[in-house]
C-alpha cells in the first residue's frame, strides 16, 4: 500500500557482461611493483648463516587486501626455492585457530595421509619421521593468533629439519608475527601511484587505453590509495563498460564516503557489488555461509544457489547453466579466487574468497549468515546469535554426542550444512526433521547417521539433500519420496547404502541423483517418470529381477534432459533390443557417458556398446571394465565434439584402436590396458607413412596418460624424411604420463619432439627411467629441452 501510495514501481537492471579478450580464469598473479620486496624475501630465505637459530622464522605483515599472500606464492613457486628446499609445504591457518587441523594440512602437503590419524601427539610424530634431517619451506598463511602456547608443540615438532628451513608467515597483526617467534619481519606497504595505475590498467583496459577513460581511471586507482586488492576489484569491474558516464558514476560513487566499514577495503568492493544484477547480489551474500578460506565447490555452490530460488529455467537454458553463467561473473569481478581446475579440461571445479571479501559478504547478510563450531559453543550465545540467521553452516571438529537444540528449533533457517572434520563425531538430529523452512540441507561425515527419520516428508521446500560420506547410514525411508520439490540427491560414498525407496519414481523435480557404482543393488521401478533429471551418475543394472522391483535400461527413454549419465554393470543387460529402447543418441543435451560393465569378461560387450550409440555431440566418454576385443564401435568415429576419452580395465583389448582419427580429442586416458603389448602406428590412425605427411594425428590432444600398462613392451615410431613429423602428431601434448610400465623400452621421437610438451611424467618404468635419467640416461638430449621432468619410482 505504501509502494502505491508514493508511485513506486518496481524494475529489474540488467547489465550486459561481455567475457574477457584473453582466456577466462587465467589466475595468473599481476604483482606490481614487489621487485625490490620479492628479492629482499628471497635473500632472507635462501641466504644461510652457522649462526642462525634451528627454526628461522620471516614473516610478512600489512594489512588486508595488500598483498602479502601473492607476495608469499610468488616466492614459493619461484624455480630456485623449489631447488634450494627438500620439501615445500603451504598451509592457511586463517581463523579460527586449530592445531590439529593445521598439523594435519602439513602432514598432507608433505604426502601423508592425515585423515585416521586421531591426536595431536600421533600427527606431529608423523611430520618428524618425514622432516628429520631435511631442509623444508614451510608457509603459514594469514596468521591471527597473538597467544605463544598454540605454537609451541607445532614449533618444537619443526626442529627436527635441518639447518637452512624457513618458516614464512603471513599475517595482518604484528604481534601475531612476533607471538611466532619471527627472527626478520617485513613490512608490506601499498603501491605507488605508477605502481597502482599500471596494475589496474592492465585489468580494466584490454588493449590501448581510451584517453577520457584513462583521466577518469588514475582519479579511482587515487581513491584505492595503493591498495591491490582495490584497484583489481575495480578494474574488473570496468574492464566491462566502455562509456565515459559508467566510470564516472564509479569515481562519484557515496561508498567512497563510507565509515561504518573498513574504509580502505569496503567502499570498491561496494561500488563493484552494487553494479551487479539483484540475482547476482544475492549469489554473492550467500557466499559468506562457507567459513573462510573454504575449499567451495562450484557445482555444489550452483546447487545451493538452485535450491534458493535464486536461478530460474530460462527459454533453451537450465538453471545450471545459468549458475555457470553466474559463477563466471563473479570470477571476473575478483570475488573468487585460487581457482582448481580439471586436470583433463581446465574447467573450474573449485575456488576460494579472499579473506576481505569473505568479510565484505559477511558485512552485507548483517548476520543472517551464520558459522558454528560445534565442540565449543554456548548454548544461550548461539541462540542470541541465530537469532536472525537464514543460512547457517555447522562444522564439527571435535566428537559431541548432541545436536544444539536451538538450531532445531529455528524456523527461519533456509540452509543448514554440517560438515564434521572428525570421523568420531556422534551428532544427534532427529529434531532437525520438524523444520519445514529448510531449502538445503547437508549432512557429511556423521558417524551415527544409521537411517533418516520419517519426519524428513514435513520438509516440504526442501530442494537439496546431501547425505554424503555418511558411512552408517543403511536405509533411506520412502516418506523422503514426498519431497516433490526435491532437485538434489546426494547419496555418494554411503557404502551400506544398497537400496534405494521402491517410491523415487515421486520425486519429479529431481534433477541430480548422485549415488556410487556398484553399491545400490538396483534402480526402483519409476525411474521413467524423473524427466527433469539433469545427473544420473550411476544407473544400476542388475543381474536379477529382484522379484519385478528393478527398472530396465529401457526407461531411460523419456529421460531426454540428462546431461551427464552413467551406467554400472552393463555386463548383466540381457536383451540388447532393450539397450536401443533407451534412445541415447537423441538425448542431445547428454554430454558425459560413463559405461562400466562391472565384469569385463564377455565379448558380448562389444554388441551392447555398439547398440548404445550415444549422441554426436558428446563431450566425455568413459568405458570400463570392459570384455571385448575391440574399442572401436561404428558410431565413436560421429563424435565430433568428443574431449575426453578415457579407456580402464579393458582387459581383453589386444590392440589400441586408431584413436587418432579423434580430431577433437583433449585428453587421453588410457590404463589397464593388460593384453596390450604393443602400440602401433594404427593407434594414430594413419595407414602409411605418406598419410602421415598430408594429416595432422592427435590435432589438439593435451593430455596423453597410459597406467597399469604390465604387457606393454614396444611403442612404434614413425620414419618420415624431413621435419614434417614435428607438426603433424600431437603439435599440442602438454602433459604425457606414462605409470607402472614396467617393460616399455623407449618413447617414440614424435612424442618427445611434440613441440609444446612441457610435462613428462616417468613413474613405476625400471627401463625407461635409467634410459632418460637426467645426465646420465643415453636419451636423456631427446628429453632434456622439455621444462618439466619427473622420475618416481
Amino acid at each position: 500500500m505504501e509502494k502505491n501510495m508514493f508511485g513506486f514501481s518496481l524494475t529489474e537492471r540488467t547489465i550486459e557482461i561481455r567475457p574477457p579478450m584473453t582466456t577466462s580464469f587465467n589466475d595468473v598473479s599481476m604483482v606490481h611493483g614487489r621487485e625490490a620486496v620479492k628479492e629482499e624475501l628471497l635473500n632472507r630465505l635462501l641466504n644461510e648463516s652457522s649462526q642462525e637459530p634451528a627454526i628461522s622464522i620471516v614473516s610478512i605483515v600489512g594489512m588486508g587486501g595488500i598483498g602479502k599472500t601473492t607476495l608469499a606464492r610468488l616466492v614459493f613457486n619461484i624455480d630456485k626455492v623449489k631447488t634450494h628446499f627438500d620439501n615445500k609445504i603451504w598451509v592457511c591457518v586463517s581463523e579460527p585457530f586449530d592445531e590439529i587441523r593445521i598439523s594435519k594440512a602439513i602432514l598432507e602437503s608433505l604426502g601423508d595421509d592425515a585423515s585416521k590419524l586421531a591426536g595431536l601427539e600421533t600427527i606431529l610424530q608423523h611430520i618428524s619421521q618425514y622432516l628429520d634431517r631435511k631442509k623444508f619451506f614451510l608457509v603459514l598463511d594469514d596468521v591471527w593468533t597473538e597467544d605463544s602456547k598454540n605454537w609451541e608443540q607445532i614449533k618444537d615438532c619443526l626442529k627436527c629439519g635441518s639447518q637452512g628451513s624457513r618458516n614464512l608467515v603471513t599475517t595482518r597483526k604484528e604481534n601475531a608475527s612476533k607471538t611466532i617467534g619471527a627472527t626478520s619481519m617485513i613490512m608490506l606497504g601499498t603501491l605507488s601511484k605508477n605502481e597502482s595505475w599500471s596494475l589496474f590498467r592492465q585489468i580494466a583496459f584490454s588493449g590501448d587505453a581510451d584517453e577520457k577513460l584513462e583521466d577518469i581511471g588514475r582519479k579511482i586507482v587515487a581513491k584505492c590509495k595503493g591498495l591491490p586488492l582495490s584497484i583489481k576489484t575495480l578494474g574488473s569491474l570496468l574492464r566491462f563498460k566502455t562509456n565515459s558516464g559508467e566510470w564516472q558514476s564509479v569515481l562519484h560513487s557515496e561508498m567512497w564516503e563510507i565509515e561504518e566499514v573498513e574504509r580502505r577495503i569496503f567502499p570498491p568492493l561496494l561500488v563493484s557489488y552494487y553494479d551487479l544484477p539483484s540475482t547476482l547480489k544475492k549469489c554473492f551474500s550467500y557466499c559468506a555461509i562457507f567459513p573462510k578460506n573454504h575449499e567451495i565447490e562450484k557445482d555444489e555452490l550452483i546447487k545451493l544457489w538452485m535450491a534458493q530460488s535464486y536461478l530460474k529455467d530460462e527459454r533453451n537454458k537450465d538453471m545450471e547453466l545459468i549458475g555457470e553463467e553466474y559463477f563466471e561473473n563473479l570470477a571476473m569481478r575478483s570475488f573468487f579466487q585460487d581457482f582448481k581446475k580439471n586436470k583433463y579440461d581446465g574447467s573450474i571445479e573449485s575456488c576460494k574468497m579472499h579473506d576481505m571479501v569473505h568479510d565484505f559478504a559477511q558485512f552485507l547478510t548483517k548476520k543472517e549468515c551464520f558459522i558454528v563450531e560445534v565442540d565449543n559453543y554456548n548454548e544461550s550465545q548461539l541462540k542470541s546469535s541465530l537469532k536472525n540467521a537464514q543460512q547457517s553452516m555447522i562444522i564439527v571438529r571435535a566428537e559431541r554426542d548432541s545436536f544444539p537444540t536451538c538450531i532445531c528449533n529455528e524456523n527461519k533457517l533456509r540452509s543448514l550444512l554440517v560438515k564434521s572434520q572428525d570421523p568420531r563425531s556422534q551428532l544427534t538430529q532427529a529434531k532437525l526433521f520438524d523444520n519445514s523452512s529448510l531449502r538445503a540441507l547437508q549432512f557429511i561425515s556423521l558417524r551415527n547417521i544409521q537411517e533418516i527419520p520419517r519426519e524428513i516428508k514435513k520438509m516440504i521446500h526442501l530442494r537439496y539433500l546431501d547425505l554424503s560420506y555418511n558411512e552408517n547410514l543403511k536405509e533411506l525411508p520412502k516418506e523422503l519420496c514426498d519431497l516433490y520439490n526435491l532437485q538434489t540427491l546426494n547419496i555418494a560414498d554411503c557404502y551400506k547404502l544398497t537400496k534405494l525407496p521402491q517410491e523415487m519414481g515421486k520425486l519429479i523435480n529431481l534433477r541430480h541423483l548422485i549415488i556410487n557404482p556398484f553399491i545400490i543393488e538396483y534402480m526402483p521401478k519409476g525411474n521413467e517418470e524423473l524427466t527433469c533429471l539433469r545427473t544420473l551418475e550411476n544407473f544400476v543394472l542388475s543381474s536379477s529381477s529382484h522379484g519385478g522391483k528393478a527398472c530396465s535400461i529401457g526407461s531411460l527413454k523419456n529421460l531426454t534432459n540428462l546431461r551427464c549419465l552413467g551406467f554400472s554393470g552393463l555386463g548383466n543387460v540381457g536383451d540388447v533390443d532393450e539397450v536401443k529402447r533407451a534412445n541415447l543418441r537423441n538425448k542431445t543435451n547428454l554430454l558425459s557417458l560413463i559405461l562400466d560393465f562391472g565384469n569385463g569378461s564377455s565379448e558380448r560387450d562389444e554388441i551392447i556398446v555398439e547398440a548404445l550409440e550415444p549422441p554426436p555431440n558428446l563431450v566425455k566418454l568413459c568405458l570400463e571394465n570392459y570384455g571385448g576385443k575391440t574399442i572401436w564401435p561404428n558410431w565413436i568415429v560421429s563424435l565430433t565434439q568428443l574431449k575426453e576419452l578415457r579407456l580402464f580395465r579393458c582387459y581383453n583389448c589386444e590392440y589400441l584402436s586408431p584413436l587418432g582419427k579423434l580430431s577433437s580429442l583433449e585428453s587421453l586416458f588410457i590404463g589397464m590396458v593388460y593384453s596390450v603389448k604393443k602400440v602401433e602406428k594404427e593407434f594414430l590412425g594413419i595407414e602409411s607413412d605418406a598419410t602421415a605427411r598430408s594429416s595432422i594425428v592427435f590435432p589438439k590432444l593435451k593430455n596423453l596418460e597410459f597406467n597399469y600398462m604390465y604387457e606393454w613392451k614396444e611403442w612404434d615410431d614413425i620414419t618420415l624424411k624431413g621435419d614434417e613429423l614435428v607438426t603433424t602428431i600431437m603439435p599440442s601434448l602438454h602433459y604425457l604420463n606414462i605409470s607402472y610400465a614396467p617393460y616399455l623400452k623407449k618413447l617414440p621421437n614424435y612424442i618427445l619432439q611434440s613441440p609444446k610438451l612441457k610435462q613428462l611424467e616417468i613413474e613405476h618404468c625400471p627401463i625407461l627411467r635409467p634410459r632418460y635419467e637426467k645426465g646420465i640416461g643415453e636419451d636423456w638430449h631427446k628429453i632434456s629441452h622439455i621444462p618439466d621432468v619427473t622420475f618416481f619410482s
